[in-house]
């Protein structure tokens, strides 16, 4: 597979912490992505399933929150991941209206892991988001199947292709072809070395808004594009954060809160017809599905290395949507709508982006 080229490789520099060596969500240790794109002629759509650890999640739980940016979003398990504190499955991410497939997928392979659940133990709460991908996608055809989410979770991977792929597929971006992207950051604290990772399914945005570094990249494609007509926001991202930093729950819903301020600086308003939801989690401490009979113990950050994962995850956030733009294909889908590539224009208007 050929190397994509990311938004780096425009010589964009994105804030000033330094990367992991993948700059991708899985520079956490333990986290892996998969993918399944579907892709055939007005079906345009796919899955993206997210490994917090590669152990048994739902008799290894770990630390998670959820933070509602703007709530025009339809996810499922978030009130008790909330209420818990912890996250017992992997995350999957689809199409708006293939949020009960990708649940009983979900709840079918955790049950095919855990046959106590629903017998000597409770249920399961399975974590699933989405965005409305119906422009590009015919998303009345319901073309996601419980197989594809389970392909999904079975093969996933630390090396993740970014762009019109998985639940990325159909999305848009600022007017232009959106879908998947991800990057990290690594923070340098007196008691030890941490990742952030950052991923997003961006379907969100207009073309006029998009800033690259402060510089109003948006504005210019407007201008160079004859046919362009900016339409009205009703777009959506899904956030998804991970980070082997000591936290408690509390902490990390503080850091989801900072991702807005990557959106921001891409040129987001978080307007009024989408749909924005960050889900997080931390890999520092496994809470076990059975009660000890000894106290957890459940280290966490002092207030005052706060401020580094906020800087952290409001970059990795703002390079993950530059990294959808950055990969994305042009693509045609439901009848005959299409979105252009980034990468495309910038090519063909001879744009520089520093």
């Amino acid at each position: 597979m050929l190397k994509q080229k990311r938004i780096r490789d425009y010589h964009v520099q994105v804030g000033e912490m330094g990367t992991g060596p993948r700059n991708m969500i899985t520079d956490v240790e333990g986290v892996t992505v998969g993918h399944v794109t579907l892709s055939d002629g007005d079906v345009q759509t796919g899955v993206t399933a997210v490994l917090p650890h590669q152990g048994n999640l739902f008799q290894e739980k770990v630390i998670a929150s959820s933070h509602v940016i703007n709530g025009f979003g339809k996810t499922m398990g978030t009130i008790q991941l909330n209420e818990l504190g912890t996250i017992e499955t992997p995350i999957v991410l689809t199409n708006t209206l293939s949020v009960g497939t990708a649940a009983e997928a979900l709840i079918e392979e955790m049950l095919d892991q855990n046959p106590e659940i629903g017998r000597t133990t409770g249920t399961v709460n399975p974590i699933v988001g989405e965005c409305n991908d119906m422009f590009l996608n015919d998303i009345r055809k319901r073309a996601v199947q419980k197989e594809h989410v389970i392909e999904a979770l079975r093969n996933t991977t630390v090396d993740v292709k970014e762009g019109s792929v998985g639940s990325g597929r159909g999305m848009l971006c600022y007017g232009l072809k959106g879908g998947f992207g991800t990057a990290s950051r690594v923070m340098e604290l007196e008691h030890g070395t941490y990742t952030i990772g950052v991923l997003v399914v961006a379907n969100f945005g207009n073309l006029a808004d998009l800033t690259i570094n402060s510089k109003k990249v948006g504005r210019t494609l407007v201008e160079r594009l004859s046919n362009h007509e900016d339409e009205k926001d009703k777009g959506s991202i899904m956030i998804v954060v991970a980070t082997d930093l000591p936290v408690s729950e509390r902490q990390l819903n503080r850091i989801l809160k900072r991702t807005v301020t990557g959106l921001a600086r891409t040129g987001s308003i978080v307007s009024n017809g989408s749909g924005d939801v960050v889900i997080g989690f931390s890999t520092a401490t496994r809470i076990p599905h059975e009660k000890p009979a000894s106290p957890l113990t459940v280290q966490t950050i002092h207030e005052e290395d706060m401020d580094s994962a906020f800087r952290a995850v409001g970059e990795a956030t703002e390079e993950a949507v530059l990294n959808v733009l950055a990969t994305a294909e042009h693509v045609t889908g439901r009848d005959g709508n299409e979105r252009p590539a980034f990468k495309d224009l910038i090519e063909e208007f001879d744009i520089e982006l520093v």
